[in-house]
């Protein structure tokens, strides 16, 4: 995948990687964006289009509406971000730290939640067997969406970019062996190190 490709210049924005997050399972109308995101109806339709046309999202409904017709649009599953390249993984990670410091701003007051980072090195099979069941608990957590604001639900931000770091040249893995320019090691990086924060058992941590 490279710098050009439409997938990645669509989800490489703050705007856009919400919507796709809005309409994982329920589908909304650049209307109905447009309130939720605090954009105009027309940037929302735009944004829309971007990632129609790049294949992120699609029209499942067209529905009478006041003498016009709403067209709604849901997430095409099977376009993970984990999939992007390191060509990409920079604009990626722009887009989802601007959408981290707006939904910092945004927390509930005292509201329980987990907070890590971490930079750190694990066996292989550690790492392998981290990543499926963290991407296990995403996929769970998406499919369990509602419609924004549904009755008896909560409003939840999440943001994690985890991967293995390349070592530098020449740097000695402590195998014996030294890896080579851009060789992927068993490292993750959530986004330093400390352990993850449950604030429901550690409310003293709590912004």
């Amino acid at each position: 995948m490279t710098a050009t490709d439409p997938l990645l210049r669509a989800l490489a924005h703050p705007v856009r990687l919400r919507i796709v997050s809005l309409v994982w399972n329920v589908p909304l109308s650049a209307a109905e964006l447009s309130r939720e995101l605090g954009i105009s109806h027309a940037l929302a339709s735009q944004h829309l289009r971007r990632l129609d046309a790049a294949g992120l999202v699609e029209l499942v409904e067209v529905r009478e509406k006041r003498g016009g017709r709403e067209r709604r649009y849901r997430a095409v599953h099977g376009s993970p971000l984990s999939d992007q390249r390191h060509e990409g993984a920079r604009l990626i990670a722009e887009a989802m730290a601007h959408n981290l410091r707006d939904r910092a701003g945004r927390r509930a007051p005292g509201a329980p939640g987990v907070t890590t980072d971490a930079e750190l090195w694990v066996a292989p099979e550690v790492w392998t067997d981290f990543r499926h069941r963290l991407a296990a608990l995403f996929a769970e957590l998406h499919d369990a969406a509602q419609a924004p604001h549904a009755p008896g639900t909560v409003g939840i931000g999440a943001t994690a970019m985890v991967f293995p770091l390349a070592e530098p040249s020449g740097t000695d893995t402590g195998t014996g062996t030294r890896a080579a320019p851009g060789t992927a090691t068993g490292s993750a990086r959530s986004t330093g190190a400390t352990r993850p924060t449950d604030q429901d058992t550690a409310p003293e941590e709590r912004p």
